[in-house]
Formats: structure tokens, C-alpha cells, sequence
């Protein structure tokens, strides 16, 4: 993981970023780009499709990015900062309609308040996923109803904060007999207890490598 960029010096628009994405008709097949720091782990040639919403709205001049806090009840990843999603199920065509059936079940979001604009790369988690991230536009009045049983905190950080590099650090942790690196993003000041690590801060990083590779 590079970290030669500079800092983002301004937040893209919608056009910009659907720009930097694969398009929305032509979801990503290619191999997960995390794959190397996950050598060793077991289940790594294999693993569970699943599809995760990057929202984005609309305040002002600003974006947001909408987050979830998950539930300390639940099995995987519990109090752990999210995006909405989850695996796929059978009744999914697609990662898309995955990742808007999740976003509904979670945070109350309807498929017609979300404008998708294109995938990310696609990531493995150590948990056995293969992520694939879709970016959309929200509805400016799309209000979050979390489903309790799942999500214990909605809330929006500026997209301009997660796109810093001087907000976002490697950390070096343990992890099944080797050291492994896990980014981290530097508490925000409008929601200081959210801890925004791992999975959601490996999606944020490929955001903005792939917005970097447009200058």
C-alpha cells in the first residue's frame, strides 16, 4: 500500500468520481486487490460474494459518506464502523441489487432514493468475503430508519476528510502467526467516538487511489 500521493487538495464531484469507478453495467471480475496481505490465511482461493453501498450525499457544497456503527450482537465484526451491505443471496441478480437490498434492510435506504454510479476494485476480507463496493448518490432526503437488530448508529463524515492522506494511517497488528497491516483513519471531530478501521477504511483507500490515478 502506497502512500507517495499527495493530499487531496479538493473533494471531487459526482462526475469526477463516477469517472474514477468501473462502470455500473460492467461489475468487476478481476482478483481482489488486497489479495498479498492476505497470504497465508486459510479459504484464500475461495470465498463468499458479497456487495457493500458507498453512499454519498449531498449537504451544501459538501459530500457525505454515509456510515453505520454494527451491533455488538452480532457474529461478525461486531461494533465494528460499516458500510451497509452483506453477502449475497439467492434472490440477488446481481452485487448491485445485493448491495441495495442490504442498504433497505439496514439503514432504511429505498432503491429509488440511490443513484449507483459504478464499482470499486473488488477486496477480500479475512473473514472469507470477496467485497464488491458500490458507490451511489443518495437522495438528500433520504432519513435513516436502522434496522436495531444490526445497526446500533448511523452517521456522515465529509467525504473531503476521508480523502486526506494525512488522515489515514497503517497500523501493523498480529494476525494468524505473521504481521499484517490494517489502515486507519484519524478520529473525526464530529463523530470522535466512531472508529473508522479495516474493511470500510481499505474501500475508502481504493476510492481515493483510483481518484488519484485521474491526474
Amino acid at each position: 500500500m502506497t502512500r507517495s500521493d499527495p493530499m487531496m487538495q479538493f473533494e471531487p464531484g459526482f462526475e469526477r468520481i463516477a469517472r474514477a469507478l468501473h462502470p455500473i453495467d460492467a461489475e468487476p471480475a478481476g482478483p481482489e486487490w488486497n489479495l498479498a496481505e492476505l497470504d497465508g490465511l486459510p479459504g484464500r482461493e475461495s470465498a463468499i460474494p458479497a456487495a457493500v453501498l458507498l453512499g454519498l450525499v449531498e449537504r451544501g457544497d459538501d459530500l457525505q459518506v454515509v456510515l453505520t456503527r454494527r451491533t455488538e450482537a452480532l457474529r461478525l465484526h461486531a461494533g465494528q464502523v460499516s458500510l451497509p451491505g452483506g453477502r449475497m443471496d439467492p434472490g440477488d441478480d446481481s452485487l448491485l441489487a445485493a448491495a441495495l437490498r442490504e442498504a433497505r434492510e439496514e439503514i432504511g435506504l429505498e432503491p429509488a432514493q440511490a443513484s449507483p454510479l459504478g464499482f470499486l476494485d473488488p477486496m477480500r476480507t479475512v473473514t472469507g468475503y470477496r467485497v464488491m463496493p458500490v458507490i451511489a448518490r443518495l437522495d438528500p432526503d433520504f432519513v435513516a430508519r436502522p434496522d436495531p437488530a444490526e445497526v446500533a448508529a448511523v452517521f456522515e463524515v465529509p467525504l473531503a476528510f476521508l480523502l486526506a492522506r494525512d488522515h489515514l494511517r497503517e497500523l501493523e497488528i498480529s494476525f494468524a502467526g505473521r504481521v499484517r497491516h490494517v489502515l486507519e483513519f484519524a478520529p473525526y471531530p464530529g463523530a470522535p467516538e466512531q472508529r473508522i478501521w479495516g474493511v470500510t477504511a481499505s474501500i475508502l483507500y481504493n476510492l481515493r487511489e483510483r481518484l488519484q490515478a485521474l491526474e
